[in-house]
């Protein structure tokens, strides 16, 4: 069963793309994290919200046909608007939902965000994004990540450099001590490394533990995708990450392909976390370049 719902999650934005999903069945699970602070769960990217008087802060915003149920779900725990809207990264299933929110909410997110928005891209399973509408464009963006002050909160944006997109911030409420971690952190199975946008598994790495060193040790972690998590979660995940990375480096030393690393099996020990070939094509895609002296 849950593989079944991640892998629902995984390709959410293939089947966007592909054909209009059933929106109708989708419910919007929300849950108390700490403080005013809450993650929501649909179908997508996870999002996260900040109430209070300023109105509200959302993180993502999953898609354009579930506006309406994300508010009623904010409605639930805040009668305030949503005046903020923050974009972890350019992905669809995290930002289709900008085009509902937009004529209302101030759009934040890192300049590529709006660079990769704003013109047609190729997904890393090969469908074509076109751009989204002017009103769901980023209109306040930067390159090295500012503080918010709103809700009583210092909301910190970090912009880990080339992590799972070129273009990644993540949200740490600091008086709650929750982090929102977009795709840099997926709780349950492979991550994504968009490479063609940038994407390393070197720099996710590096943004997990930048966070770990960087966040007391009640610090809550909500992920782009699966259940809310723990600093221990995010800590296996960055072990997992680098036997990972170490075991395909090693393969690539020795000539070997990724379809012959499919065929050898050399991940097995992690099938708990889905088929791995297409993450040995990311990591293959990624450390390939690295090691010809054109990478990250």
């Amino acid at each position: 069963m849950l593989k079944t719902v991640l892998a629902a999650c995984l390709f959410a934005a293939v089947a966007f793309a592909q054909q209009q999903p059933d929106f109708s069945k989708v419910e919007i699970k929300t849950t108390r994290v700490a403080g005013n602070v809450y993650m929501l769960e649909g179908m997508g990217g996870n999002m996260a919200a900040l109430t209070g008087n300023d109105g509200i802060v959302l993180v993502d915003a999953e898609y354009a046909p579930l506006a309406d149920k994300i508010r009623a779900a904010l409605k639930t725990v805040n009668d305030k608007p949503v005046k903020y809207l923050i974009n972890t990264h350019w992905h669809g299933d995290h930002t289709n939902g900008n085009t509902a929110f937009g004529d209302s909410a101030v759009i934040i997110a890192h300049d590529n965000v709006r660079k990769w928005l704003s013109s047609e891209q190729k997904s890393v399973f090969g469908q074509a994004i076109p751009p989204i509408d002017k009103n769901g464009l980023p209109i306040i963006t930067y390159d090295h990540g500012p503080t918010l002050h709103l809700n009583g909160d210092d909301i910190l944006l970090y912009h880990p450099a080339n992590s799972h997109t070129d273009g990644d911030t993540i949200v740490y409420f600091s008086n709650e001590h929750v982090v929102h971690m977009g795709d840099n952190f997926v709780n349950g199975r492979f991550p994504i490394l968009d490479v063609p946008h940038g994407g390393s598994v070197k720099g996710m790495i590096a943004a997990d533990e930048m966070m770990l060193a960087h966040t007391p040790t009640d610090t809550k972690f909500i992920p782009g995708h699966g259940p809310l998590s723990t600093r221990a979660d995010l800590e296996k995940y960055v072990a997992m990450l680098k036997d990972t990375r170490d075991t395909v480096a090693a393969a690539i030393q020795k000539g070997r392909t990724a379809d012959q690393m499919k065929q050898d099996k050399i991940l097995s020990k992690y099938d708990s976390l889905g088929s791995p070939d297409r993450y040995i094509d990311f990591l293959y895609a990624d450390l390939s370049r690295t090691a010809s002296g054109s990478g990250q």
